[in-house]
């Protein structure tokens, strides 16, 4: 079992003691998700197709890690309040069982208390895509990354593994490259980690590495883009 951990914007996260690894920050769960995955992640992206596009485009989205679903809920949330349609697909290889994802407080913190929309992400079929809202849809794939392949068609990817200490051979250049292949050229990468291994496999594979301003009690954060085959691709 996980232990329950309250972070500092009050929002809660897992704590998974065989690793002491937790989902997200203890300094602010929903914060920190916002933060790396909402503004460095869709807003940064739909910046930069505005000036190529009028209208907003579908986006394609790409987690590794569903976890307790936060980052899923977040964007399904940003998606409906940009007008924006998404198709998410999230990897997961240990998806969290009903009773703890049933505990999680985030639709409350958010001022959606009991909010089926969260209920309905977790129950989603696996492998099957759902129309969660009109401007959602979810794909959850019951999967190691490290063995899935997709074909080039991704916007964004959301990288939340745990920790490069803890689980090492989830940040090496060949389970990047395996992402690097499924991104679009211009697409990018947001991950919360920036340690000198993760910077090395990234630029190994090709990516552009820009480090960023951190959510609290982070220092920085990273977003990798893909390098653009057309001139007339996102920059």
């Amino acid at each position: 079992m996980h232990e329950f951990v309250t972070t500092e914007d009050g929002s809660l996260t897992l704590r998974v003691p065989e690793l002491d690894e937790h989902y997200h920050s203890v300094h602010g769960a929903i914060q920190e998700a916002r933060h790396i995955f909402l503004r460095a992640g869709i807003d940064h992206y739909r910046d930069r197709l505005r000036q190529i596009h009028a209208e907003s485009l579908p986006l394609h989205i790409l987690e590794a890690g569903f976890g307790t679903g936060l980052n899923a809920y977040l964007t399904l949330l940003h998606a409906e309040e940009i007008q924006v349609p998404v198709c998410y697909h999230s990897l997961e290889k240990y998806p969290l069982p009903p009773e703890e994802t049933a505990r999680l407080n985030y639709p409350a913190l958010l001022g959606r208390p009991q909010d089926p929309l969260f209920r309905a992400l977790h129950d989603a079929p696996w492998e099957e895509t759902v129309e969660v809202t009109p401007r959602f849809l979810l794909h959850k794939h019951f999967c190691d990354f490290r063995e899935t392949d997709f074909p080039p068609r991704f916007d964004i990817i959301f990288f939340d593994a745990f920790n490069p200490e803890a689980q090492p051979h989830l940040w090496t250049p060949e389970v990047f490259a395996r992402f690097s292949d499924a991104l679009l050229p211009g697409g990018i990468l947001v991950t919360y980690c920036v340690k000198g291994i993760v910077k090395r496999a990234l630029r190994s594979v090709g990516f552009t590495l820009e480090r960023l301003p951190g959510p609290p009690g982070k220092r920085e954060m990273l977003r990798a883009t893909k390098k653009c085959q057309e001139t007339n691709a996102p920059e």
